[in-house]
């Protein structure tokens, strides 16, 4: 199928987006989509809603999952956002559940939820899973949504890794080392032999070092995200999103 004709179709491509308070979802999602800009929010009948009121209604500890983010930087991509259950607990996990549930069902591939990004930070003291994240890897089956884990924050056991090295190395080399032992520490730690061991593992993984910065690299995420679907016009369709990405586009584009 023609990547225009595809759009016209399906228009965009749709991500649930969950995570814990902090997580730096919004500064992943604005790096994606290329922006400072905040996103427009709508609700579930294409309504514009005020921030202001969207701030109102949190403080209230309200929260519409329905609710559409778009970024006028990236319209291709539309995103729902999750709170992560620690704020709602058992009603939170509940309502993101059915979400899935319900939008896995849609008839149309347009209002279906086409992927997954669990955000999870590692700027944490004790950078363990909480109980809703071990909840919704040993309880939630998202069927053929594929589900990608994102270790935001990332950069943050760079510093913990450069204080070992500071202990017999230069400033400079431990500074050098360090992105590198952190790497390789995290590839033999607890957090993934987590993901290996839960009844409903992710897709994938990506770790995702100083997305707060103007050259972060979000590369790597959408190329695994990319890698993950199974549907060859969704896949498309999510690729046609990266308009500054050449180098993606020129490899599917190649493998079709």
């Amino acid at each position: 199928m023609d990547p225009s004709e595809i759009k016209e179709r399906i228009g965009r491509f749709r991500i649930l987006v969950i995570g814990r308070a902090n997580a730096g979802k919004t500064t992943v999602l604005q790096r994606v989509c290329n922006t400072r800009d905040n996103p427009e929010i709508r609700n579930c009948a294409g309504e514009k809603i005020d921030p202001a009121l969207l701030k109102a209604s949190r403080e209230r500890g309200l929260h519409d999952i329905e609710n559409e983010m778009v970024f006028q930087s990236n319209p291709g991509f539309v995103f729902h956002d999750s709170r992560g259950f620690e704020a709602g607990g058992e009603s939170e996990f509940d309502k993101v559940k059915a979400f899935i549930a319900s939008r896995s069902k849609e008839p149309r591939l347009k209002d279906r939820l086409h992927a997954i990004w669990y955000c999870i930070p590692m700027d944490e003291e004790s950078r363990s899973f909480t109980q809703g994240e071990i909840k919704f890897f040993s309880q939630c089956d998202t069927g053929s949504i594929p589900v990608i884990v994102l270790f935001t924050k990332f950069d943050a056991l760079y510093d913990v890794e450069f204080a070992q090295l500071r202990k017999k190395e230069t400033w400079k080399h431990a500074k050098e080392l360090a992105p590198k032992h952190a790497e390789e520490s995290f590839a033999n730690g607890p957090q993934l032999k987590f993901l290996k061991d839960v009844r409903w593992p992710p897709k994938c993984h990506v770790c995702l070092p100083n997305m707060d910065k103007d050259d972060a690299e979000c590369g790597p995420l959408i190329e695994r995200t990319a890698e993950t679907i199974d549907n060859e016009v969704l896949q498309q369709l999510f690729v046609s999103t990266q308009q500054t990405n050449l180098e993606i586009c020129m490899k599917y584009a190649l493998e079709r």
